[in-house]
């Protein structure tokens, strides 16, 4: 298993970054490394993300949707071989902010074998979150 995760607070409601998070047409204005997104960010629906660090496209599946609270993307090979999933997490804090967490696991029995051509995705998921907050405090 190999997992990337960040978190930060963020001065605004779940609600408002949740909106955010689901709007797929607007990531490209807050997420500087995001092209464009194909599809629909909601239960069930199959989506592309076409970011600037690839030139391909990766394909998801949205498999949990729990609006202002948590999303669950995967993607993979049959039979579980090699599989991604990207869970965004929203809490709500006392004070009225949220904490937003997200975190990749990739795992399966190939992931010796596409592992090796992971790179540290460390730095982009602490952007992605900055991105976030930043656009959610506007």
């Amino acid at each position: 298993m190999k997992k990337f995760k960040a978190s930060i607070t963020i001065n605004a409601p779940a609600e408002k970054v949740w909106n955010i998070l689901t709007d797929a047409n607007g990531y490209p204005a807050w997420d500087l490394s995001m092209d464009h997104i194909e599809g629909k960010l909601a239960l069930g629906e199959k989506v592309k993300f076409f970011t600037k660090l690839s030139p391909q496209a990766f394909p998801v599946k949205v498999i949990g949707f729990e609006p202002n609270r948590k999303m669950v993307l995967t993607s993979g090979m049959p039979l579980g071989l090699f599989k991604s999933e990207r869970t965004h997490t929203l809490t709500t804090n006392q004070d009225g902010s949220t904490t937003f967490h997200t975190e990749e696991i990739f795992s399966g029995l190939l992931l010796p074998v596409f592992g090796k051509n992971l790179p540290d995705l460390t730095e982009n998921f602490k952007g992605f979150v900055a991105a976030l907050k930043k656009q959610a405090e506007k």
